[in-house]
């Protein structure tokens, strides 16, 4: 289950989407996850489920891949569902007992539902066609104009992007005290809901102490490598909008339109 999840995991492969601006995929995610909020009605969605195939399919990445990233949060989908065709008002068409089921309830429920998945998807396309040191490049450059106001921009765009980057490798962590423990007998897969909570307690001491070791040596090989900010810092490689960005801001204008329109 640990190793199903996507965000923060880089894919690299030759595609159109790779080559794209980071600023510009960074601004493109941020309106399409907008866009999730905004549109009320099939259409709609049978538009956003259409631009999010064509770009993954664009990315060449695997189908299977991203839609992994989906299988842990299963049961929040599931909740999120279930809560929606409950609890929403309106005519029952059925009833029995306390529990009534409106079709305004299944309508929101099953939006609500489709809405998180395709969230989830979005998120982590971005991460996975974006390498780390693009994706701070770019999300620095963006806050720069908050500098004026006293924001450290290069600080907060290195620890947004170090804090992705680890969830992959504290996962991976996390897997190994797992198997670990259970090759000493732990058991985490047996018993209730609460008891399988309880059994997850003692993984985290030994994953925090593995978090503060990794973030000591980062530390230490940054100040190894006289790291001091992001003063004076000059790049390997300058961010240059090409034409895979042009195609991409026309592609997107029209999706905006026609989500507009729906």
């Amino acid at each position: 289950m640990l190793r199903d999840i996507t965000i923060g995991q880089y894919y690299s492969v030759d595609s159109s989407i790779h080559k794209m601006d980071p600023r510009f995929k960074i601004i493109a995610s941020t309106l399409y996850l907008v866009s999730l909020f905004v549109i009320q009605n099939i259409y709609a969605y049978v538009l956003v489920i259409s631009f999010i195939a064509a770009a993954i399919i664009l990315s060449r990445v695997p189908i299977g891949f991203v839609m992994r990233g989906l299988k842990p949060i299963f049961m929040l989908i599931i909740f999120a569902f279930l809560i929606n065709i409950f609890l929403t008002p309106g005519d029952p068409f059925f009833k029995w007992g306390f529990i009534s089921i409106s079709l305004e309830g299944v309508e929101r429920a099953f939006f609500m539902a489709l809405r998180l998945i395709l969230l989830i998807i979005g998120t982590s396309l971005l991460t996975l066609t974006t390498s780390p040191i693009e994706l701070t490049d770019g999300i620095e450059y963006l806050l720069n104009p908050l500098k004026k106001i006293g924001l450290p921009a290069h600080e907060l765009a290195m620890m947004m992007t170090i804090a992705l980057r680890f969830i992959p490798t504290l996962l991976e962590e996390t897997d190994k005290i797992m198997k670990a423990q259970m090759a000493r007998g732990a058991d985490f897969e047996s018993g209730n809901l609460t008891s399988r909570a309880k059994a997850l307690i003692p993984l985290l001491v030994p994953l925090f102490i593995s978090a503060f070791r990794r973030a000591d040596e980062l530390a230490m090989a940054m100040e190894a490598r006289c790291y001091r900010g992001g003063e004076g810092r000059t790049r390997m490689k300058v961010l240059k909008y090409t034409k895979y960005d042009l195609r991409g801001l026309i592609v997107m204008v029209l999706y905006l339109i026609l989500c507009i329109v729906l």
